[in-house]
Protein backbone atom coordinates (compact mmCIF):
# COMPACT_ATOMS: atom_id res chain seq x y z
CA UNK A 1 0.00 0.00 0.00
CA UNK A 2 2.74 2.54 0.98
CA UNK A 3 4.62 1.85 -2.54
CA UNK A 4 1.18 2.51 -4.20
CA UNK A 5 0.76 6.14 -2.36
CA UNK A 6 4.36 6.67 -3.37
CA UNK A 7 3.97 6.40 -7.19
CA UNK A 8 0.68 8.41 -6.67
CA UNK A 9 2.80 11.11 -4.67
CA UNK A 10 5.22 10.95 -7.84
CA UNK A 11 2.79 11.23 -10.16
CA UNK A 12 1.13 13.79 -8.85
CA UNK A 13 4.17 15.45 -8.29
CA UNK A 14 5.27 15.40 -12.08
CA UNK A 15 2.97 18.13 -13.56
CA UNK A 16 3.79 20.45 -10.83
CA UNK A 17 7.70 20.40 -11.45
CA UNK A 18 7.36 20.56 -15.01
CA UNK A 19 5.53 23.79 -14.75
CA UNK A 20 8.54 24.68 -12.45
CA UNK A 21 10.69 25.40 -15.93
CA UNK A 22 9.96 27.98 -17.68
CA UNK A 23 12.44 26.80 -20.23
CA UNK A 24 11.40 24.20 -22.40
CA UNK A 25 14.49 22.57 -22.87
CA UNK A 26 14.20 20.44 -26.54
CA UNK A 27 12.20 23.74 -27.88
CA UNK A 28 13.46 24.49 -31.03
CA UNK A 29 14.24 28.43 -30.37
CA UNK A 30 14.60 29.33 -33.78
CA UNK A 31 11.25 27.66 -35.04
CA UNK A 32 9.44 29.14 -31.85
CA UNK A 33 11.05 32.99 -32.68
CA UNK A 34 9.87 32.80 -36.53
CA UNK A 35 6.42 31.37 -35.19
CA UNK A 36 6.26 34.18 -32.93
CA UNK A 37 7.18 37.07 -35.26
CA UNK A 38 4.22 35.02 -38.23
CA UNK A 39 1.87 36.13 -35.19
CA UNK A 40 3.75 39.50 -34.36
CA UNK A 41 3.01 40.11 -38.03
CA UNK A 42 -0.50 40.14 -37.75
CA UNK A 43 -1.13 41.63 -34.44
CA UNK A 44 1.81 44.07 -34.70
CA UNK A 45 2.64 43.35 -31.22
CA UNK A 46 6.61 42.95 -30.68
CA UNK A 47 8.30 39.73 -29.53
CA UNK A 48 10.45 39.62 -26.71
CA UNK A 49 12.64 36.87 -26.49
CA UNK A 50 14.22 36.00 -23.14
CA UNK A 51 16.91 34.31 -22.62
CA UNK A 52 17.51 31.88 -19.67
CA UNK A 53 17.94 28.54 -17.95
CA UNK A 54 15.93 26.43 -15.80
CA UNK A 55 18.69 26.45 -13.09
CA UNK A 56 18.91 29.96 -12.42
CA UNK A 57 17.11 31.74 -10.06
CA UNK A 58 17.12 34.73 -11.44
CA UNK A 59 15.60 33.68 -14.54
CA UNK A 60 12.94 31.31 -12.33
CA UNK A 61 11.83 34.94 -10.71
CA UNK A 62 12.09 36.87 -14.03
CA UNK A 63 9.48 33.76 -14.85
CA UNK A 64 7.27 33.99 -12.50
CA UNK A 65 6.91 38.57 -12.42
CA UNK A 66 5.70 37.39 -16.07
CA UNK A 67 3.27 35.14 -15.54
CA UNK A 68 1.93 36.27 -12.23
CA UNK A 69 3.44 39.51 -11.17
CA UNK A 70 3.17 43.10 -11.49
CA UNK A 71 4.84 42.71 -14.73
CA UNK A 72 1.94 39.68 -16.28
CA UNK A 73 -0.37 42.27 -17.49
CA UNK A 74 1.87 44.37 -19.35
CA UNK A 75 3.27 40.97 -20.96
CA UNK A 76 -0.14 39.92 -21.79
CA UNK A 77 -1.32 43.13 -23.63
CA UNK A 78 2.19 44.52 -25.24
CA UNK A 79 4.20 41.06 -26.22
CA UNK A 80 4.93 37.71 -27.22
CA UNK A 81 7.08 36.23 -25.55
CA UNK A 82 9.03 33.30 -26.36
CA UNK A 83 11.69 31.91 -23.71
CA UNK A 84 14.78 30.55 -25.11
CA UNK A 85 16.67 28.10 -23.29
CA UNK A 86 20.75 28.27 -22.97
CA UNK A 87 21.12 25.43 -21.27
CA UNK A 88 24.57 25.90 -19.20
CA UNK A 89 25.76 28.11 -21.61
CA UNK A 90 25.75 25.56 -24.12
CA UNK A 91 22.65 25.38 -26.17
CA UNK A 92 21.60 28.31 -28.52
CA UNK A 93 24.12 30.33 -27.96
CA UNK A 94 23.88 31.22 -31.86
CA UNK A 95 20.29 32.77 -31.44
CA UNK A 96 21.82 35.20 -28.58
CA UNK A 97 24.35 36.39 -31.12
CA UNK A 98 22.47 37.01 -33.95
CA UNK A 99 20.68 39.44 -31.89
CA UNK A 100 24.14 40.51 -30.25
CA UNK A 101 23.02 39.48 -26.49
CA UNK A 102 26.06 38.90 -24.41
CA UNK A 103 25.30 36.40 -22.21
CA UNK A 104 27.87 36.83 -20.57
CA UNK A 105 26.99 39.31 -19.16
CA UNK A 106 24.16 37.50 -17.04
CA UNK A 107 21.35 35.88 -17.55
CA UNK A 108 18.18 36.44 -17.93
CA UNK A 109 18.78 38.50 -20.95
CA UNK A 110 15.95 39.95 -23.28
CA UNK A 111 15.93 41.18 -26.94
CA UNK A 112 12.83 42.64 -27.95
CA UNK A 113 12.04 42.18 -31.76
CA UNK A 114 9.63 44.45 -34.42
CA UNK A 115 7.02 42.10 -36.50
CA UNK A 116 9.83 42.62 -39.00
CA UNK A 117 12.34 41.27 -36.90
CA UNK A 118 14.21 44.28 -36.28
CA UNK A 119 15.98 44.88 -32.51
CA UNK A 120 14.00 47.36 -30.77
CA UNK A 121 15.60 46.74 -27.41
CA UNK A 122 18.10 44.49 -25.96
CA UNK A 123 19.89 43.87 -22.52
CA UNK A 124 23.63 44.29 -23.28
CA UNK A 125 24.52 44.56 -20.02
CA UNK A 126 23.23 41.92 -17.95
CA UNK A 127 20.62 44.30 -16.58
CA UNK A 128 18.17 41.44 -15.44
CA UNK A 129 21.12 39.18 -13.90
CA UNK A 130 20.00 40.43 -10.76
CA UNK A 131 16.35 40.09 -11.14
CA UNK A 132 16.24 38.50 -7.23
CA UNK A 133 17.73 41.61 -6.20
CA UNK A 134 15.43 44.34 -8.61
CA UNK A 135 12.38 41.95 -6.84
CA UNK A 136 9.19 42.58 -8.74
CA UNK A 137 8.65 46.53 -8.64
CA UNK A 138 12.40 46.68 -9.89
CA UNK A 139 11.27 43.93 -12.76
CA UNK A 140 8.14 46.08 -13.75
CA UNK A 141 9.90 49.27 -13.37
CA UNK A 142 12.49 47.97 -15.92
CA UNK A 143 9.94 46.72 -18.43
CA UNK A 144 7.44 49.76 -18.80
CA UNK A 145 11.16 51.44 -19.85
CA UNK A 146 11.33 48.66 -22.48
CA UNK A 147 7.77 48.95 -23.36
CA UNK A 148 8.62 52.93 -24.06
CA UNK A 149 11.62 52.18 -25.79
CA UNK A 150 10.12 49.67 -27.68
CA UNK A 151 7.83 52.03 -29.22
CA UNK A 152 8.35 52.40 -33.23
CA UNK A 153 10.85 55.13 -34.35
CA UNK A 154 13.16 54.24 -31.07
CA UNK A 155 14.75 50.91 -32.70
CA UNK A 156 17.89 50.19 -31.33
CA UNK A 157 17.94 51.42 -27.95
CA UNK A 158 19.43 49.82 -25.33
Amino acid sequence: MRIAVALLSLCLAAPAVAADKPYDEAADAKLEIRQALAQSAKTGTPVVVVFGANWCGDCRVLDIAMRSGKSAPLFARDFKVVKVDVGKFDRNLDVAESYAVPLKKGIPAVVVLSPANEVLYATRGGELADARGMGEDGIYRFFTRVTNDARPGKAGKS
